[in-house]
């Protein structure tokens, strides 16, 4: 089950319940001796049984760091205006609710756009959490509790109740920073330099289902957690146990001299409620980022315009580089700040600005900490010899203007179009469990190739090869093998005669599909 992001929309969990459990039949009675827990044993080969008393450090109770802290945390209430298509079911004739005063009577939206009875868009509530960062208002909460927000209420512990306006947003990491009016608030400060080890104790305080100034307890879990989502190619979450529900986003993670260790952003859970793994975005990059948030109402990241992929262990096998860590490059954007300053797909980057790169987000991470205008030194492998790129930062788009560069259109899949008639069908070349025919005309028009992409075409895949299982599909077209150009599929099956030859069990093939991407995969020699 992916991660689930935690803000709590009203309505959504109807019917709520409190549980209580109670030991039922329990009649043992034990000697103070029994009862007492004896003291841990570690057995070592070399020394026999070692003997050791719990190490000091569990708090008897987390009152007092809730007292200290739990004025500066609030409830956040939002309001949304949402499109009226979105209250439609499927299948049926009309709209769910009176029409609007600007909707005929068919269903269809009138000259306005659609609206509510009371001539708006109907509302949708929503609630999370925040807290203060400061005595003058500024309250830090998630990106997705107050996007788009109509109307946020925010409550503190004294039952007050505030309008708060948006300060900043920033979509990448998730974080946003609201204001109301006012001075004297209590507030609490980020923690940047002492890290809690993992285990040490954590509490979180927040607004789980509508329930404010709720508080729970427990360690950190882990670190450097990837959530496979578009925020952690600048996020190493924060992994920890104490329970955090649906309406903790944006609420504080405490260590146990009160300082916020994390902000919570979302949970993993099969059910929708906590199952023990929470997520937290570490105090150090919120810090960074609200402080941007604050002073220019955004965040301002680096962008050098390549897409780029992990260069795996298998695809250093692939090219005899064993042990080798980095990111490969899969596409350039024409026009970008690395195509003027001369870097090519298939480029292999081992460090920018002296940094080691082990993975195509720490590439990302890392540029994205310069600002627009900086130099990045890309030290990179190209032709299997090293070489320093020096790249001028751009400044990075929004995502949506990412999306709309790279996305493309069409899929990788044939479009069921009908090629014209052939004199003879191409001859096919059988190999790594592709068949192969080249990048005729005819093949162009049937899988709307490019007239720049150059290579051979996968007409099939065997189901059980690992081409398949690698997502090559039909009318995707292979470009090179092991970062050398293929033009025929003569070239694809000698490189693969010299792979076997030199002992090696993959090869490295490059390819582009019909949505205009590129990209490499390391493909098993069958």
């Amino acid at each position: 089950m992916v991660a689930k992001k935690t803000g709590f929309f009203v309505g959504a969990v109807a019917g709520a319940g409190v549980a209580a459990a109670a030991l039922a039949g329990v009649g043992l009675r034990m000697s103070p001796a029994e009862a007492a827990p004896p003291p841990a044993v570690i057995k070592t080969a070399s020394t026999g049984p070692m003997m050791f008393a719990p190490p000091p450090g569990a708090p008897m109770s987390f009152a007092d760091i809730f007292e200290k802290v739990s004025p500066a945390v609030v409830s956040i209430d939002v309001s949304t205006r949402v499109n009226a298509r979105s209250l439609r079911f499927p299948g049926l004739p009309f709209n769910f609710g009176p029409p609007g005063r600007n909707e005929q009577p068919n269903g269809e939206p009138g000259g306005e756009g659609e609206q509510g009875a009371d001539g708006l868009r109907p509302r949708q509530q929503s609630s999370g959490s925040g807290f203060f960062i400061s005595a003058d208002g500024y309250i830090v909460t998630n990106n997705h509790v107050v996007a788009g927000a109509d109307e946020i209420t925010v409550t503190l512990k004294d039952g007050r109740e505030l309008k708060a306006t948006v300060v900043g947003l920033d979509e990448n990491t998730d974080l946003a920073v609201i204001k109301v009016q006012g001075t004297g608030f209590t507030f609490v400060s980020f923690e940047t330099v002492a890290k809690p080890r993992v285990g040490d104790w954590v509490i979180a305080v927040g607004n789980p289902f509508g329930l404010g100034g709720t508080a729970t307890a427990g360690i950190v879990s882990a670190y450097g957690r990837n959530l496979n989502d578009d925020s952690s190619q600048f996020v190493d979450y924060l992994q920890i146990d104490a329970p955090i529900n649906r309406g903790n986003s944006g609420g504080p993670t405490f260590d146990l001299f009160g300082r916020v260790i994390g902000v919570n952003s979302a949970i993993f859970s099969p059910t929708g409620g906590s199952v023990g793994i929470g997520f937290a975005i570490p105090a150090d990059t919120a810090a960074g980022i609200t402080k941007q948030l604050i002073a220019n109402g955004k965040v301002v990241r680096g962008y050098i315009g390549a897409q780029i992929q992990n260069f795996t262990p298998e695809m250093a096998e692939a090219l005899d580089l064993a042990g080798t860590k980095g990111a490969v490059v899969a596409q350039v954007t024409p026009g970008g700040p690395a195509d003027k300053a001369g870097l090519l797909r298939d480029d292999i980057v081992l460090s920018v600005n002296g940094v080691a790169i082990d993975s195509s987000t720490a590439l990302t991470r890392q540029v994205a900490r310069v600002s627009a205008g900086e130099n990045l030194r890309l030290e990179i492998i190209r032709g299997g010899k090293k070489r320093f790129i020096d790249i001028r930062s751009g400044v990075r788009p929004s995502n949506q203007q990412l999306a709309d560069v790279t996305g493309g259109s069409g899929d990788d899949e044939a479009d069921g179009k009908e090629s014209k008639p052939q004199k003879a069908a191409p001859a096919r070349v059988n190999v790594l469990g592709m068949g192969l025919i080249p990048l005729d005309a005819a093949a162009r028009t049937r899988y709307s190739i490019a007239a720049d992409v150059k290579g051979v075409v996968v007409e099939s895949v065997r189901g059980d090869s690992d081409a398949a299982e690698k997502g090559l599909t039909q009318g995707i077209v292979i470009t090179s093998v092991n970062l050398k150009p293929v033009s025929t599929a003569s070239d694809l099956t000698a490189a693969v005669e010299a792979a076997k030859k030199a002992g090696r069990p993959t090869v490295l093939l490059g390819f582009a599909n019909r949505r205009g991407q590129t990209g490499v995969v390391p493909v098993k020699i069958d």
